[in-house]
């Protein structure tokens, strides 16, 4: 029987924590897309904290006009001003089961230019 697109999903993601983690020093960068809204954030695997988190839904984007793939490359530059703000340079992305494509990759993109490595 065909796998649904969540149970594919939640395969690929198990498979990628296997092997992605966060520490302190390099967090991982987690990435969650609805329909209409796009969340990222940073997350610290050892001591199972959050950092921070930015997501279209902020005061901050509510207002902002534009396509969902230019609202991740928003989202991707604002977690990469927080995170500098923050002291974080180096983050471990995690894709979080969807594909690199579209409003995944532009968030990824946008936040190696911000300025964060991986």
């Amino acid at each position: 029987m065909a796998l649904t697109k969540q149970e594919r999903r939640y395969r690929i993601k198990k498979r990628i924590r296997k092997i992605v983690s966060g520490t302190a020093e390099r967090p991982r960068l987690n990435v969650f897309r609805s329909n209409k809204q796009i969340y990222a954030q940073l997350i610290d695997d050892l001591s199972g904290k959050t950092l921070l988190a930015v997501s279209s839904l902020n005061k901050d984007f509510v207002g902002t006009e534009g396509t969902k793939t230019e609202m991740a490359a928003i989202i991707g530059k604002a977690v990469a001003e927080k995170a500098l703000a923050a002291g974080i340079s180096a983050v471990v992305f995690d894709r979080n089961g969807y594909l690199y494509h579209g409003r995944v990759k532009q968030l990824a993109d946008a936040a190696r230019e911000g300025g964060l490595k991986f």
